[in-house]
């Protein structure tokens, strides 16, 4: 749990036991629902020694993994572990869906506000708003992390694979092919992401994976990246060191395929690259260590612990590390849900407004997102909900819990945990160690 001084300072995480037994004493006090953080009210920075933590952060396209840590030497030891689901797909769907509706008007001849000049210039750095969504909500968390433990260092993947190991200086060649830079991990990881993850030649998916020369080495094929490909066991023994024309003589259409893919680069390469510098950028702007790494490093790192493959077991295996004594069992999921529509109507399929939305986001004291717990003493919905509230004017509320909705609480019923801050919250287990 994080813990705070009593002039709102940050000092080293907790047990929850701890926390319970602060809070039972009188000695804490609650500050906020979710995360759990508690503030003291006798104790402050200066009576306290503070070892301080770290940060990793594991970038993803649809997730992103946090997690805090405390390290001495090359040990690590996971103390609290986030795993942020973007909305970047939903924004680029609602803007794209906003484009349309304005190019059917202005076809149509209806009423709508004419187009922009066509000059306009984007400003350097500038990305997408599907984008710059994963960036900003991303170092808005390590802000809050911030706030409420002492960070000192932050730890992130600037690319998912070392491009300049891969194409910058000598090719893989003899040994070097076998180990590679952090024992191949670099290489596998490149063409895993490339080729699907699955075999080449008959897409398999699920099964061992070799790496397989295009252009058999025994017939001049080189060793660069360029050359190689995934072939489960029983298509690379079949190939061995035929040439692929002949191996896939008779289908000229993968043969074609595969030709023209081995020659391409990584498709999302350059976007991933980009929306992770941003991200550098704006963690090193913030003022606090940033270190980065690259995803075959830290899959090196999971391999020799033992950890099963999450985007929180990632973030906690970033950089540089010798071990990993402990993690976290289980791991808050923050879904980024945005805070409410400015829109005062709903569209349809075609774009006409079909209902007209209230002035006020507030009813009887409450507004959509909110987290609260609703007490029912009797009634087909008796018991205790716990979640994310959805208002209505009429005092008539539902509450998105754990085990699904429940429709048509009454308000007198309700009260507040946490007000809505744009994210949704749930928890769910870990995995767990293998060896």
């Amino acid at each position: 749990m994080f813990v705070l001084d009593v002039r709102g300072h940050p000092l080293d995480p907790c047990h929850p036991a701890r926390a319970r037994r602060l809070l039972a004493a009188g000695r804490a006090v609650v500050v906020r629902h979710t995360p759990f953080v508690i503030r003291l009210k006798d104790r402050s920075v200066a009576d306290s020694t503070v070892a301080g933590v770290q940060v990793g952060i594991d970038p993803g396209s649809k997730h992103t993994g946090l997690a805090v840590f405390t390290g001495h030497g090359g040990s690590r030891g996971g103390r609290y572990a986030i795993q942020l689901d973007h909305r970047g797909a939903l924004i680029r769907d609602r803007l794209a869906a906003r484009s349309r509706y304005r190019r059917r008007r202005r076809s149509a001849n209806l009423r709508y506000r004419a187009p922009r000049f066509l000059n306009r210039t984007k400003p350097k750095g500038w990305l997408a708003p599907s984008l710059q969504h994963r960036v900003d909500t991303t170092v808005s968390w390590v802000a809050r992390l911030t706030r409420w433990a002492p960070v000192a260092t932050v730890h992130v993947e600037k690319a998912s694979f070392d491009t300049h190991t891969l194409s910058a200086g000598k090719p893989l060649e003899g040994v070097e092919y076998q180990q590679g830079t952090l024992a191949g991990y670099e290489v596998r990881e490149y063409l895993l992401a490339k080729w699907g993850r699955a075999c080449t030649y008959c897409g398999a998916s699920g099964v061992p994976l070799n790496l397989d020369h295009i252009h058999p080495r025994s017939r001049g094929g080189s060793d660069r990246v360029g050359n190689l490909t995934l072939a489960c066991i029983p298509c690379n023994q079949a190939k061995n060191a035929t040439p692929i024309e002949e191996f896939l003589n008779g289908r000229p259409a993968l043969l074609a395929k595969i030709l023209r893919q081995a020659k391409a680069p990584l498709r999302d390469a350059a976007a991933v690259n980009a929306t992770r510098w941003a991200l550098w950028r704006a963690l090193k702007a913030t003022g606090l260590p940033v270190h980065t790494a690259s995803g075959g490093r830290t899959k090196w790192n999971r391999s020799r612990t033992g950890a099963p493959k999450s985007h929180t077991l990632d973030a906690l295996h970033v950089g540089e590390l010798e071990t990993v004594t402990t993690w976290p069992s289980t791991i808050l999921v923050v879904t980024a849900t945005g805070r409410g529509s400015y829109a005062r109507t709903t569209p349809d399929r075609y774009g006409f407004p079909r209902l007209v939305r209230p002035r006020t986001k507030l009813h009887r004291g409450f507004q959509t997102g909110d987290l609260v717990r609703a007490d029912i003493p009797a009634g087909k919905k008796a018991g205790v909900h716990t979640g994310r509230v959805l208002v209505r004017s009429s005092g008539s509320f539902d509450i998105t819990a754990r085990c699904g909705r429940v429709a048509g609480i009454n308000h007198r019923h309700v009260r507040h945990l946490q007000r809505a801050d744009g994210y949704g919250y749930t928890t769910r287990k870990e995995a767990d160690r293998h060896d």
